[in-house]
Protein backbone atom coordinates (compact mmCIF):
# COMPACT_ATOMS: atom_id res chain seq x y z
CA UNK A 1 0.00 0.00 0.00
CA UNK A 2 0.90 3.57 -0.63
CA UNK A 3 -0.62 6.18 1.37
CA UNK A 4 0.00 9.52 3.02
CA UNK A 5 -0.05 9.84 6.38
CA UNK A 6 -0.38 13.32 6.36
CA UNK A 7 -3.71 13.04 5.05
CA UNK A 8 -5.35 9.96 6.65
CA UNK A 9 -4.13 10.47 10.01
CA UNK A 10 -5.17 7.99 12.59
CA UNK A 11 -7.46 6.25 10.00
CA UNK A 12 -4.16 4.54 8.40
CA UNK A 13 -3.60 2.76 11.94
CA UNK A 14 -7.46 2.25 12.73
CA UNK A 15 -8.70 1.22 9.30
CA UNK A 16 -5.30 -0.34 7.14
CA UNK A 17 -6.57 -1.54 3.69
CA UNK A 18 -10.62 -1.38 4.81
CA UNK A 19 -9.57 2.07 3.92
CA UNK A 20 -10.26 0.60 0.26
CA UNK A 21 -13.37 -1.30 0.83
CA UNK A 22 -17.10 0.97 0.03
CA UNK A 23 -18.41 -1.23 3.03
CA UNK A 24 -16.01 0.27 5.12
CA UNK A 25 -17.41 4.10 4.25
CA UNK A 26 -20.87 2.76 4.01
CA UNK A 27 -20.93 1.36 7.57
CA UNK A 28 -19.90 4.97 8.68
CA UNK A 29 -22.39 6.36 6.84
CA UNK A 30 -19.77 8.45 5.03
CA UNK A 31 -20.53 7.05 0.95
CA UNK A 32 -22.09 8.21 -1.89
CA UNK A 33 -21.82 6.11 -5.47
CA UNK A 34 -20.81 8.16 -8.10
CA UNK A 35 -20.51 7.64 -11.88
CA UNK A 36 -17.30 7.64 -13.11
CA UNK A 37 -16.52 6.00 -16.57
CA UNK A 38 -14.95 2.79 -16.42
CA UNK A 39 -13.64 2.51 -12.72
CA UNK A 40 -15.82 2.32 -10.09
CA UNK A 41 -15.67 5.20 -8.13
CA UNK A 42 -17.50 6.66 -4.45
CA UNK A 43 -17.37 9.86 -3.15
CA UNK A 44 -15.77 9.82 0.95
CA UNK A 45 -17.33 12.08 3.12
CA UNK A 46 -15.76 11.58 6.48
CA UNK A 47 -15.16 14.84 8.48
CA UNK A 48 -13.33 17.25 7.08
CA UNK A 49 -11.89 14.71 4.51
CA UNK A 50 -13.35 15.06 1.16
CA UNK A 51 -12.26 12.02 -1.21
CA UNK A 52 -12.82 9.46 -4.31
CA UNK A 53 -12.30 6.27 -3.69
CA UNK A 54 -11.87 4.42 -7.18
CA UNK A 55 -11.76 1.06 -8.02
CA UNK A 56 -9.73 0.18 -11.75
CA UNK A 57 -11.82 -1.47 -13.92
CA UNK A 58 -11.47 -2.85 -17.63
CA UNK A 59 -12.82 -0.68 -20.88
CA UNK A 60 -13.49 -2.52 -24.84
CA UNK A 61 -13.38 -5.53 -25.45
CA UNK A 62 -10.97 -7.07 -22.46
CA UNK A 63 -13.60 -5.85 -19.52
CA UNK A 64 -15.51 -9.00 -21.16
CA UNK A 65 -12.96 -11.60 -19.90
CA UNK A 66 -11.42 -9.41 -16.80
CA UNK A 67 -13.57 -7.09 -15.72
CA UNK A 68 -10.98 -5.43 -12.92
CA UNK A 69 -8.08 -7.54 -13.06
CA UNK A 70 -5.05 -7.28 -14.83
CA UNK A 71 -1.65 -9.02 -15.79
CA UNK A 72 1.10 -8.85 -12.99
CA UNK A 73 3.96 -7.55 -14.43
CA UNK A 74 6.09 -6.34 -10.71
CA UNK A 75 4.68 -3.25 -8.40
CA UNK A 76 6.40 -0.89 -10.38
CA UNK A 77 3.52 -1.40 -13.22
CA UNK A 78 0.64 -1.69 -10.76
CA UNK A 79 -1.46 0.79 -12.49
CA UNK A 80 -2.85 2.63 -9.16
CA UNK A 81 0.86 3.04 -7.51
CA UNK A 82 1.68 4.27 -11.24
CA UNK A 83 -0.99 7.04 -10.92
CA UNK A 84 -0.32 8.12 -7.16
CA UNK A 85 3.24 8.21 -8.07
CA UNK A 86 2.12 10.60 -10.74
CA UNK A 87 -0.47 12.92 -9.15
CA UNK A 88 2.21 13.09 -6.31
CA UNK A 89 4.81 14.45 -8.39
CA UNK A 90 2.28 16.86 -10.08
CA UNK A 91 0.86 18.12 -7.33
CA UNK A 92 4.48 18.74 -5.78
CA UNK A 93 4.92 21.07 -8.73
CA UNK A 94 2.19 22.99 -8.37
CA UNK A 95 0.32 21.15 -11.19
CA UNK A 96 -3.98 21.78 -11.05
CA UNK A 97 -4.79 17.60 -10.51
CA UNK A 98 -6.06 16.20 -7.17
CA UNK A 99 -3.91 15.09 -4.53
CA UNK A 100 -3.24 11.23 -3.79
CA UNK A 101 -4.25 9.82 -0.32
CA UNK A 102 -3.90 5.94 -0.64
CA UNK A 103 -3.23 3.26 -3.21
CA UNK A 104 -3.15 -0.29 -3.04
CA UNK A 105 -3.10 -3.88 -4.93
CA UNK A 106 -4.33 -7.72 -4.14
CA UNK A 107 -2.81 -10.16 -6.45
CA UNK A 108 -3.95 -13.34 -7.04
CA UNK A 109 -1.39 -15.56 -9.40
CA UNK A 110 -0.45 -13.41 -11.81
CA UNK A 111 -3.46 -11.37 -12.01
CA UNK A 112 -3.93 -8.57 -9.80
CA UNK A 113 -6.73 -5.93 -8.57
CA UNK A 114 -6.06 -2.13 -7.11
CA UNK A 115 -7.87 0.73 -5.91
CA UNK A 116 -6.74 4.30 -5.60
CA UNK A 117 -8.10 7.18 -3.36
CA UNK A 118 -7.43 10.97 -3.81
CA UNK A 119 -8.73 14.35 -3.00
CA UNK A 120 -11.72 15.10 -4.36
CA UNK A 121 -12.05 18.78 -6.29
CA UNK A 122 -14.29 20.92 -3.65
CA UNK A 123 -17.45 22.08 -5.54
CA UNK A 124 -16.14 21.02 -9.01
CA UNK A 125 -18.50 19.36 -12.25
CA UNK A 126 -17.30 17.59 -15.20
CA UNK A 127 -16.99 20.18 -18.31
CA UNK A 128 -19.34 17.78 -20.23
CA UNK A 129 -22.01 17.82 -16.63
CA UNK A 130 -21.52 22.08 -17.26
CA UNK A 131 -22.07 22.28 -21.03
CA UNK A 132 -25.32 20.17 -21.19
CA UNK A 133 -26.58 22.89 -19.20
CA UNK A 134 -25.41 26.17 -20.28
CA UNK A 135 -22.56 27.63 -22.76
CA UNK A 136 -19.16 28.36 -21.75
CA UNK A 137 -17.89 31.75 -22.14
CA UNK A 138 -15.15 32.94 -24.12
CA UNK A 139 -13.13 33.07 -20.91
CA UNK A 140 -13.44 29.87 -19.42
CA UNK A 141 -12.65 27.77 -22.99
CA UNK A 142 -9.46 30.38 -22.73
CA UNK A 143 -8.54 28.72 -19.25
CA UNK A 144 -9.34 25.31 -20.04
CA UNK A 145 -6.61 25.73 -23.10
CA UNK A 146 -4.26 27.25 -20.70
CA UNK A 147 -4.94 25.07 -17.86
CA UNK A 148 -3.86 22.28 -20.64
CA UNK A 149 -0.83 23.99 -22.01
CA UNK A 150 0.57 24.07 -18.26
CA UNK A 151 0.55 20.22 -18.50
CA UNK A 152 2.27 19.89 -21.59
CA UNK A 153 5.03 22.44 -20.73
CA UNK A 154 5.75 20.19 -17.69
CA UNK A 155 5.31 17.83 -20.26
CA UNK A 156 2.36 15.58 -18.70
CA UNK A 157 1.48 13.41 -21.26
CA UNK A 158 -2.77 12.51 -20.60
CA UNK A 159 -3.60 8.82 -21.90
CA UNK A 160 -7.35 10.04 -21.85
CA UNK A 161 -8.03 13.54 -21.84
CA UNK A 162 -11.62 13.88 -22.19
CA UNK A 163 -14.71 16.20 -21.48
CA UNK A 164 -15.20 14.16 -18.56
CA UNK A 165 -11.92 14.84 -16.87
CA UNK A 166 -11.57 18.72 -16.89
CA UNK A 167 -13.39 20.00 -14.21
CA UNK A 168 -14.28 23.42 -13.52
CA UNK A 169 -15.58 24.81 -9.84
CA UNK A 170 -18.00 27.82 -8.89
CA UNK A 171 -15.29 29.94 -9.22
CA UNK A 172 -14.15 29.04 -12.56
CA UNK A 173 -10.60 27.39 -11.42
CA UNK A 174 -10.06 24.10 -14.13
CA UNK A 175 -8.67 20.70 -13.15
CA UNK A 176 -7.83 17.53 -14.92
CA UNK A 177 -8.30 14.19 -13.47
CA UNK A 178 -7.91 10.68 -14.20
CA UNK A 179 -4.27 9.79 -14.71
CA UNK A 180 -4.40 5.86 -15.30
CA UNK A 181 -2.07 5.70 -18.01
CA UNK A 182 -0.85 9.15 -17.97
CA UNK A 183 3.28 9.66 -18.03
CA UNK A 184 6.01 12.66 -17.89
CA UNK A 185 7.67 12.77 -21.19
CA UNK A 186 10.92 12.97 -21.78
CA UNK A 187 11.78 16.75 -21.59
CA UNK A 188 14.24 16.69 -24.69
CA UNK A 189 11.98 15.00 -27.55
CA UNK A 190 10.93 18.47 -29.00
CA UNK A 191 9.57 16.52 -32.19
CA UNK A 192 7.92 13.65 -29.55
CA UNK A 193 5.92 16.57 -27.36
CA UNK A 194 4.48 17.87 -30.54
CA UNK A 195 3.21 14.18 -31.45
CA UNK A 196 1.78 13.21 -28.56
CA UNK A 197 0.70 17.03 -27.32
CA UNK A 198 -1.01 17.41 -30.41
CA UNK A 199 -3.07 13.47 -29.92
CA UNK A 200 -4.07 15.07 -26.50
CA UNK A 201 -6.23 17.63 -28.13
CA UNK A 202 -7.37 15.87 -30.75
CA UNK A 203 -9.03 13.42 -28.30
CA UNK A 204 -10.22 16.33 -26.01
CA UNK A 205 -11.99 17.74 -29.39
CA UNK A 206 -13.25 14.51 -30.38
CA UNK A 207 -15.33 14.41 -27.02
CA UNK A 208 -16.52 17.52 -26.78
CA UNK A 209 -17.79 16.77 -30.75
CA UNK A 210 -19.38 13.79 -28.64
CA UNK A 211 -20.93 15.08 -25.70
CA UNK A 212 -22.54 18.17 -27.50
CA UNK A 213 -23.60 16.14 -30.48
CA UNK A 214 -27.71 16.49 -29.12
CA UNK A 215 -26.87 19.90 -27.49
CA UNK A 216 -27.77 23.18 -28.97
CA UNK A 217 -25.36 24.18 -31.01
CA UNK A 218 -23.70 26.91 -29.03
CA UNK A 219 -22.68 24.55 -25.93
CA UNK A 220 -19.06 23.46 -28.67
CA UNK A 221 -18.45 25.44 -31.87
CA UNK A 222 -15.44 26.03 -33.84
CA UNK A 223 -15.27 29.68 -32.57
CA UNK A 224 -15.22 27.49 -28.59
CA UNK A 225 -13.01 25.30 -29.86
CA UNK A 226 -10.42 28.40 -31.31
CA UNK A 227 -10.38 30.21 -28.10
CA UNK A 228 -9.06 27.15 -25.90
CA UNK A 229 -6.42 27.00 -28.09
CA UNK A 230 -5.96 30.47 -28.09
CA UNK A 231 -5.48 30.22 -24.14
CA UNK A 232 -3.52 26.90 -25.04
CA UNK A 233 -0.91 29.57 -27.22
CA UNK A 234 -0.89 32.26 -24.73
CA UNK A 235 1.42 30.00 -22.78
CA UNK A 236 3.60 29.90 -25.02
CA UNK A 237 2.78 26.83 -26.80
CA UNK A 238 2.08 26.95 -30.38
CA UNK A 239 0.54 23.47 -30.99
CA UNK A 240 -3.18 22.25 -31.78
CA UNK A 241 -3.54 23.72 -35.21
Amino acid sequence: MLADPACLGNLLDTAGEALFEPQFWAARGELVPVNAGRGAAWFIDSGPHRWVLRHYRRGGSMARFAQDRYLWAGEAQVRAFSEYRLLADLVRRGLPVPRPIAARYRRTGMLYRCDLIMQRIADAKPLSSLLAVAALSDASWRAIGATIARLHQGCVDHADLNAHNILLDSRGVISVIDFDRGRVRDRGRARERGAWAIRNLSRLQRSLAKVSRQLPPDRFSREAWECLLAGYASCGNSLGN
